[in-house]
């Protein structure tokens, strides 16, 4: 089923003021269709739990309206509402085993013991949970309570299923692991799903469409790729990875080839910009550190075609990490420039104190307003 969430506030009694209110979520629509997988993402206190839990009725919205299905569920509990949660912190039975636990929500629906004992299994098949049956919540492991919680979200087959944060509790390697895994069992089931996390790699690994937030209200909406390659503003920048930002002026904008100049003169092209960027203004110039290639500035070579001088500096520090090498370049501004080179092996190190040349292609630039959000 669909959801929308139409002009949605919540406000919160604030318990330092007497009379004062605490606005959680402020002015809030969003479309989510049938089938899709949405990621609320945004650091603590943004208001991305506050509007799960009034999709799943834990909450009532202060103003504005909640609909599942093309129904107005705005006031109706959430035994009403056909959805199902997913906590982090799994609330499974400890009492009960596994088989016992998935079914759980099957038997308080009064499903026939056959019909219970078929729809359980396959969703344990699914789930590559069947071998744990018998087992007990104690005798699991993270990643296997995790699958249980999920089993039993899914056996009850819900229109809109609703993810809190549920990989947080899990080691970083089960993580990667697990989101994989939620995401192709959605897809199996084809069931709309809304996910709360604060996790940009998560995020970016499970969803259709990501909806950034902050301080209440939502920055931006988009796909993945939207949201890492062409941000709305510097906060979605920021926080969606890492970034390298001039300040720059406009000099012209065109379809896929903005023109711009640097606080030294310098020219650059970028060949995207957000919406709030004019001609004649100021802007953010955004080059993401992987798009940056490091090269000897002491007689450097014409740059390959379709690539154009970013800055030079001098490197300040290396770090390895095995698949790449991360650096921070010197090159005057008030931040260090970063840059990752991939497949050190083969590209070769660069060590603290060489004089560099960074390059980038405009395909991979884009002009941002220049305010803070």
């Amino acid at each position: 089923m669909s959801v929308r969430l139409v002009n949605i506030t919540k406000e919160f009694a604030d318990p330092e003021r007497e009379g004062g209110k605490l606005v959680a979520v402020r002015d809030f629509n969003l479309e989510i269709q049938e089938g899709e997988f949405v990621t609320l993402l945004g650091p603590s206190g943004c208001g991305k739990t506050t509007t799960l839990r009034m999709i799943a009725g834990f909450e009532m919205p202060t103003t504005g309206e909640v609909w599942i299905g093309g129904k107005n569920v705005s006031n109706d509990p959430p035994n009403k509402r056909d959805t199902s949660m997913v906590f982090q912190s799994y609330a499974i039975f400890p009492h009960m085993s596994v088989e016992q636990n998935v079914g759980f929500g099957l038997e308080l629906k009064g499903r026939p013991k056959a019909e219970i004992t078929r729809e359980v299994r396959q969703i344990m098949e699914v789930m590559g949970i069947a071998d744990l049956a018998h087992r007990r919540p104690d005798q699991l492991s993270g990643g296997q309570q995790q699958r249980v919680a999920l089993a039993r979200a899914i056996v009850n087959r819900p229109s809109v299923l609703l993810f809190d944060e549920p990989l947080s509790n899990l080691d970083a390697k089960l993580r990667e692991q697990m989101r994989v895994e939620i995401r192709r069992i959605q897809q199996t089931f084809k069931i709309t799903s809304v996910y709360v996390t604060h996790d940009q790699a998560e995020a970016m690994t499970v969803s259709d469409r990501i909806v950034v937030m902050s301080k209440g209200r939502m920055m931006q909406v988009g796909s993945p790729f939207e949201i890492y390659s062409r941000p709305a503003n510097r906060f979605v920048a920021d926080f969606i990875g890492r970034v390298n930002l001039l300040s720059v002026t406009v000099e012209r904008l065109e379809q896929e080839k903005n023109i711009v100049r640097g606080t030294d003169g310098s020219r650059y092209e970028a060949a995207s910009a957000a919406s709030r960027v004019a001609e004649g203004g100021k802007a953010l110039l955004m080059v993401r550190p992987e798009s940056l290639s490091v090269e000897c500035s002491a007689g450097a070579a014409p740059a390959a075609e379709g690539r154009m001088a970013f800055a030079q500096g001098v490197i300040d520090k290396t770090v390895y990490l095995g698949a790449t090498v991360e650096y921070e370049i010197d090159a005057g501004y008030e931040r260090p420039i970063l840059a990752v080179s991939h497949d050190p092996v083969d590209a070769g190190f660069w060590r603290t104190g060489d004089r560099v040349v960074l390059r980038y292609s405009p395909r991979a630039a884009h002009l941002l307003p220049p305010e803070s959000e």
